[in-house]
């Protein structure tokens, strides 16, 4: 399938590795031209040089609502526009309701909620002005099912939604798509960490885990002009694990 999406400039946070690295290839793949940002310098220059084109490796913190808008703008000023905005950054640490504190609640907030916003209010009124624009956040599964475990993540996930809903029915008459892509399991390298993949995989209804290749093609196909009628919604890419019916 043709994409259209050629020539389209995009911005992809956390991309170093991962789901966010699997996102700008698939886009890049689709003559997209991308900006990456990571942390690490060496980490996103080198992201950077294994992609098709002349993709752009941007160093920029997204601990915080001024990391993510600093993010866009860097990228603006390379690539000259964004028209494609992948909000994407790392996972608050584990912790339960006994063990998660105030501040813990706090930085999970400020690094997978406002700065998610941030990143938005810097890319989209541009999209807007041009009538056409994509938005695809990459939350988690636990944006729609609590994970006991992750407290923080879940809370912060799930004011993305609420966010991204209120955003994309403000935005849809101007011809910007705004929507979640929600991962279950997949093979990266946290997963990996955890152990034996073959007891991961077994509790994936599929029977395996999935590849962060095949999330990056999902994503680059809701930034397509023939994802043009998808706008507001949350897509699971679990495997079957989510159980609820909605």
């Amino acid at each position: 399938m043709d994409l259209r999406i050629e020539g389209k400039c995009a911005a992809v946070a956390a991309s170093s590795t991962g789901l966010g690295f699997a996102c700008a290839e698939a886009l890049a793949a689709e003559g997209v031209r991308v900006a990456l940002c990571s942390r690490d310098e060496g980490r996103i220059r080198e992201a950077a040089s294994r992609l098709p084109g002349d993709a752009v490796g941007i160093v920029a913190d997204l601990s915080s609502p001024a990391g993510g808008q600093t993010f866009i703008e860097q990228a603006i000023a390379q690539l000259g526009r964004i028209d494609i905005l992948v909000a994407n950054a790392g996972g608050p640490p584990p912790g339960t309701f006994a063990s998660t504190s105030m501040d813990g609640y706090r930085e999970a907030i400020d690094l997978n909620l406002l700065s998610t916003i941030a990143m938005c209010q810097a890319a989209v009124p541009a999209m807007q002005e041009r009538h056409w624009g994509r938005v695809v956040a990459i939350t988690s599964i636990g944006a729609r099912q609590p994970i006991g475990t992750l407290a923080a993540s879940s809370v912060a996930r799930a004011g993305v939604s609420s966010f991204l809903k209120v955003l994309a029915t403000e935005v849809a008459k101007d011809g910007v798509t705004v929507n979640s892509a929600q991962p279950g399991i997949h093979a990266t390298d946290r997963i990996k960490h955890l152990g034996s993949l073959d007891k991961v995989a077994a509790r994936v209804p599929v029977g395996f885990i999935g590849k962060a290749e095949d999330f990056g093609k999902v994503v680059a196909f809701l930034c397509s002009q023939p994802a043009r009628f998808i706008t507001g919604t949350g897509l699971l890419i679990d495997g079957g694990a989510y159980g609820g019916l909605i």
